[in-house]
């Protein structure tokens, strides 16, 4: 019932999109999810934030850290129900780094993004958060499109999992028939 809500409010805020589409892990897709279009409704962002954070609220984090951009927003939603604080990373140099906050040693924390799709991201940011003395104890995410296909040490919750195919470029049938592509998101490739 709670998957079936967030599917029609994501469509409702034009956060699903149809076409051909780049991915930030490079590959391609024929569905994109823009949960920015979600989450710039404030009720709605308050509506996931809090999803989110009482099926994580077990893993006891003290502090939520998202990747800038698409996790922002809703990872500060997030840390807000548990009432802990937020920190986001940014790429310097192509690679994730908490340029404005100390990093959490010995924390808690719990990596929040919008969307998962190979995991790359959540990765990148629960590894820096455990290198520098934290421990990243759970990733959790708006929508889950990896199929259980992702690079994380263990499975995200989400509030929902969608399995929306993805391509290599090589073997996009989007490109095969001349379908132009389009790169939504915040992260050059």
């Amino acid at each position: 019932m709670l998957g079936e809500k967030l599917l029609e409010m994501l469509k409702e805020t034009g956060a699903y999109l149809e076409g051909h589409f780049l991915l930030s892990s490079g590959l391609h897709s024929s569905h994109y999810l823009q949960c920015a279009m979600l989450l710039r409704y404030p009720r709605y962002a308050a509506f996931v934030g809090e999803e989110i954070g009482k099926l994580v609220m077990a893993f006891d984090p003290e502090v939520v850290v998202s990747p800038a951009l698409g996790g922002i927003i809703v990872g500060h939603e997030v840390a807000r129900f548990l009432d802990v604080p937020f920190l986001f990373c940014e790429r310097e140099g192509g690679v994730f780094k908490l340029r404005r906050f100390p990093y959490p040693k010995g924390k808690r924390a719990l990596v929040v993004e919008d969307v998962i799709t190979t995991g790359g991201s959540s990765s990148e940011v629960g590894s820096l958060i455990e290198k520098e003395g934290g421990v990243w104890v759970h990733t959790a995410c708006i929508i889950d499109r990896s199929g259980g296909k992702h690079s994380l040490p263990h499975e995200p919750t989400s509030l929902l999992k969608l399995e929306l195919p993805v391509f290599k470029p090589e073997d996009c049938p989007l490109c095969k028939k001349g379908i132009p592509i389009y790169k939504p998101g915040s992260r050059p490739l």
